[in-house]
């Protein structure tokens, strides 16, 4: 069986093409949405989902999320005692999603399409694809996103003619595609995006805001528990700016309660230079694609930032319409993995369906350039794929030494579109040896191919001696060698995961624990009276005690949220 995974920097998702449409599965807890958290509990079990992420305020130091960010490079999580890379935090995350899709398919699921952000590097997508096959995943493909959330609408508009933009922005990552739909062919024209910018910068800018409004110390974002509660305070006021004019920040530190009212406009000011940020890659992408915003017939948002009033303001003004609101914004990514599932599979109701990308940005070497007879300037970007080239793409250009006998070139690659190599982003090098000869004498032939995954393959061929190179690019700190997967894999395999079917107990035991936390006085002392009653409930190891605590206990914390006695004097008992 194979899978379509949104695998998100907030939370993600596992969908299915079935019964000629793409359905998404849920998890233990009934939901579609996954927290993309991890963390280590006291007895050195794993806990994914939503459980570790009720635990990020009260056990910052053994909860991770937004690791996301981290793919690709050789950054390290401590989870207690325990220490993580970013493509194992993401596997366990991989892992939970396959374990509730095969619980709700009934089988086992051994593919998946897993999508990326479009402006992923070669070595984020490596690292992706190395979290998949850490889960037990062939990874099939990995998808764009926008490519993926323009399959979900253009898969009710087969038939039509139609050109539209995907405005993509998730938690961490921002991408812009316009895609042109003709005779069930989509082609994706151009590509756009910003890999660190998100829903977290914007929770981000209300920490510095709150910072700021209230003079603390710069020392204070030492507090990992204070900084986790106030970023969790600054999570919840952004969501609540979706549905309410205005929200409140409320954090406790040193016997005093911090109250900071958040409205649209503060977030708009707070956010102003993040705002300004997501027009580039939205006006790069029309040039790219030789269009003007007048020319497009819709615009279609993914990824849960956009539910931001302020973000659905901006993308109104800038193309003078209203975005299209066909689909849930968090789910229409994974809902297009599934599509891109149903290809792979070659269901018959796909049959007529045609899917094309291009590549996000140009890939090239870094050369020397004559100044003179005698001066040269190093350091020069020289493109072999331009960006928004269709993929799968190969091209081949040829350099020559700089010097007569020269041993050998170092032949750099980097992804960008800076006319230096030293503002683009470095992705590997290779070594070529050269026979002795003249400079003019010894050209190489330099072949660059991209694929449909995004993954970049360099050959170099000395023309004199017919000599290859290998294709391994080398120097990505952040990719794994099969030795290392291997190693890592053993590693996962032995550790505890927390039970699935336990997984809605220690759900409400890590709330209550947060909520308690954040309370004081009487209402905190009754607080913890519950939790013994919910604890001795499970003592007894009968399923419906326990399932009639547990929803006593989510009704009580239920309430004491609605009733705000969360704020800075203890509230009556409830």
């Amino acid at each position: 069986m194979i899978v379509g995974i949104d695998l998100g920097t907030t939370n993600s998702l596992v969908a299915v093409w079935r019964d000629g449409k793409p359905q998404l599965l849920p998890n233990a807890l009934g939901e579609v949405l996954t927290p993309s958290c991890v963390s280590v509990d006291e007895d050195g079990s794993i806990l994914v989902g939503r459980a570790a992420r009720e635990r990020v305020q009260t056990h910052p130091d053994r909860t991770a999320r937004a690791f996301k960010r981290a793919m690709g490079s050789n950054k390290t999580f401590a989870l207690g005692k325990q220490s993580f890379r970013p493509e194992e935090l993401s596997a366990l995350v991989l892992k939970s999603l396959k374990a509730d899709a095969e619980a709700a398919l009934g089988e086992p699921v051994t593919e998946a399409i897993i999508t990326v952000p479009a402006y992923f590097s070669d070595a984020q997508r490596k690292a992706t694809r190395a979290a998949g096959q850490l889960a037990g995943l062939k990874v099939e493909r990995l998808l764009n996103e926008p490519t993926a959330a323009s399959l979900a609408y253009g898969i009710h508009q087969l038939g039509a003619e139609t050109r539209f933009l995907v405005f993509d922005l998730g938690g961490g990552t921002f991408d812009v595609s316009i895609l042109e739909m003709f005779e069930g062919v989509m082609e994706v024209r151009a590509s756009a995006g910003d890999n660190f910018l998100g829903g977290e910068d914007f929770v981000d800018a209300l920490v510095d805001r709150f910072f700021a409004e209230h003079e603390l110390s710069p020392n204070l974002r030492r507090n990992a528990l204070f900084m986790q509660r106030l970023a969790g305070q600054a999570e919840a006021a952004k969501c609540a700016l979706s549905t309410s004019a205005s929200a409140t920040m409320l954090v406790s530190q040193d016997d005093r309660t911090l109250r900071l009212e958040i409205t649209e406009a503060l977030l708009a000011d707070a956010g102003a230079s993040l705002l300004k940020r997501l027009r580039a890659p939205v006006e790069r992408a029309l040039r790219d694609a030789r269009l003007r915003s007048s020319e497009l017939d819709n615009i279609v948002l993914a990824g849960g930032a956009t539910r931001m009033p302020l973000v659905r303001k901006l993308v109104t003004s800038m193309f003078g319409r209203f975005p299209a609101l066909d689909f849930n914004p968090d789910e229409v990514v994974a809902l297009g993995a599934a599509v891109q599932a149903g290809l792979k599979a070659r269901d018959a109701a796909l049959d007529d369906v045609v899917m094309t990308d291009v590549a996000p940005y140009s890939l090239g070497v870094a050369v020397s350039k004559k100044l003179s007879a005698t001066q040269d300037s190093s350091g020069h970007f020289d493109p072999v794929i331009e960006r928004n080239s269709p993929v799968p793409i190969s091209r081949v250009k040829t350099y020559w030494p700089t010097k007569t006998d020269q041993a050998r070139i170092d032949l750099h690659i980097f992804q960008g579109e800076s006319r230096m190599v030293a503002d683009n982003v470095h992705l590997g090098q290779l070594a070529i040896s050269l026979p002795p000869g003249r400079a003019n004498d010894c050209p190489v032939d330099v072949r660059f191919t991209y694929d449909v995954n995004g993954l970049l393959q360099v050959e170099a061929t000395v023309q004199k001696t017919g000599d290859k190179f290998a294709v391994l690019i080398e120097g990505n700190p952040g990719v794994m060698d099969e030795a290392e997967i291997a190693r890592r894999l053993k590693a996962l395999d032995e550790l505890k995961i927390h039970p699935r079917d336990m997984l809605e107990n220690r759900t409400a035991l890590a709330r209550a624990e947060r909520i308690y936390q954040m309370l004081r006085g009487e209402v905190r002392e009754w607080l913890a009276n519950q939790i013994l009653v919910f604890e001795a409930a499970l003592g007894t190891q009968d399923r419906r005690t326990v399932a009639a605590a547990r929803e006593q206990l989510e009704q009580q914390l239920q309430e004491i949220e609605r009733n705000g006695v969360l704020d800075d004097e203890p509230a009556p008992r409830p």
